[in-house]
């Protein structure tokens, strides 16, 4: 009985995993204003009456794709933060490893717009997509506050803002020059900008 629930739970698993890599493929192809359910779930070779037992919209699809990439920097913070680095330190990793999870799934991050544009729930695009990165951002740039390493002239939040601006700009960028080189370099200025004097 514990065997079948098991594998009950492992297929559910895999199959929602199915749907997740099907739909980051069908919107890196075809943008999210053009991609159907029904696109999704051919891709993903499933019913199209399977996706609503897992997702109730493809807006809640791209939320469960940008919140994935999320918490894979999160982790990298994480550890990184144990090593008790300066934030500012710190704070080159997370924009670096956000620049790294971005650039091996880049239809997310243009989708910050897209989104908005074509939901019928662009708050709520807005609000669970965009901040989960600015967040992480902020409370590094509090921290440094806090220990005097970061200038607090300026409100953290300005400051994560510009960050989490970088990655947008960055990615309709026509500079010839790598997606991750690019953000590195921005991040670069922008922390000479901020460090406490």
């Amino acid at each position: 009985m514990a065997e079948q629930i098991s594998l009950r739970k492992r297929k559910k698993f895999q199959a929602r995993q199915t749907i997740l890599n099907a739909a980051a493929q069908q919107f890196e192809v075809h943008g999210f204003a053009n991609t159907s359910i029904a696109g999704i779930m051919q891709a993903a070779g499933l019913g199209v009456g399977t996706f609503y037992n897992y997702f109730s919209s493809k807006e809640e699809v791209l939320l469960t794709l940008a919140k994935n990439l999320r918490e894979q920097v999160a982790k990298s913070i994480l550890a990184a933060s144990k090593v008790n680095q300066s934030s500012p330190e710190l704070l080159e990793l997370c924009c670096l490893c956000t620049a790294r999870a971005i650039d091996k799934n880049r239809s997310i991050l243009p989708l910050f717009t897209t989104a908005s544009e074509h939901s019928d729930k662009p708050e709520q695009i807005g609000q669970s997509l965009s901040p989960g990165f600015r967040e992480l951002f902020e409370k590094i740039i509090l921290r440094g506050q806090e220990r005097g390493e970061f200038r607090s002239d300026v409100p953290s939040n300005i400051i994560s803002e510009m960050i989490h601006s970088i990655y947008q700009t960055t990615a309709f960028s026509k500079l010839e020059i790598s997606f991750q080189e690019n953000i590195r370099l921005k991040v670069k200025i922008l922390l000479a900008g901020i460090r406490a004097r």
